[in-house]
């Protein structure tokens, strides 16, 4: 029987966060790849199996030492949801070994959401957590905020090419220098979020600028106007 062939997210960081169709599945794989902080997420379900760490120079290569399967499988986990934020290397994946199993996870998304009580169906959520072009997707931003609705904001860290990266202090003077009135629009960054080391910084977006934060953030940006059912009543009053 061939192997099988694990995209799987495993939530942002504590291993509580690990759902049971992702643990099933690397539990049912003999070889892991993946980063260090992903790695570490699942260090309790891959005892005693082939767990190889990669940064993002040696992913390829990796990927490639594994093949021919055989009867083999990989799991190759990713922080977060494995549908978010991830579709460059689950499609490089899909390329190499062909059929790809992808499993759901937790992403910092939702449980920003949870700790901001501002509701996902009533914001954007924006990524810069790609390869390719952004200017579409700053004036996403820019337009959601400007239009009063909340962002959460994944951003992209790039150290070693500062002109590529997009950090909450860059989104910060981007917004400013477009026009927002960024000194009254709140903000809140989470950093390593599930995890003891878990951090927020609550302000105003004009505040971020200058602000250092790690690759594993992510910011909400915008205030929620509650509106419940209540206001609705229509619903089940008859006049």
């Amino acid at each position: 029987m061939a192997g099988r062939v694990f995209a799987v997210g495993v939530g942002p960081g504590a291993p509580g966060c690990v759902t049971e169709e992702a643990a099933r599945a690397i539990s049912a794989s003999d070889v892991i790849i993946g980063h260090s902080y992903t790695l570490a997420t699942v260090a309790h379900l891959t005892a005693g199996k082939d767990v190889r760490e990669v940064n993002m120079s040696t992913q390829e290569e990796a990927y490639r030492s594994v093949l021919p399967l055989g009867e083999r499988s990989l799991a190759v986990p990713f922080t977060g949801d494995v549908s978010f934020s991830e579709s460059e290397v689950v499609d490089r994946l899909t390329e190499i070994f062909g059929e790809v199993e992808l499993v759901p996870g937790i992403s910092a998304v939702q449980v920003a959401a949870a700790r901001t009580r501002i509701p996902l169906d009533k914001s954007r959520v924006i990524t810069m957590h790609v390869t390719g072009p952004i200017e579409g997707k700053k004036e996403e931003m820019r337009d959601a905020l400007s239009a009063g609705l909340c962002v959460f904001l994944v951003p992209r860290p790039w150290p070693s090419r500062p002109d590529l990266q997009f950090m909450p202090s860059d989104a910060a003077r981007y917004l400013r220098e477009g026009g927002l009135e960024t000194s009254s629009v709140r903000a809140s960054v989470f950093e390593r979020l599930t995890t003891e080391s878990e951090s927020r910084f609550d302000g105003t977006v004009r505040d971020l600028e200058g602000m250092e934060f790690s690759d594993m953030c992510v910011a909400v940006l915008g205030s929620h106007r509650p509106d419940s059912y209540a206001n609705y009543r229509w619903q089940w009053e008859r006049g």
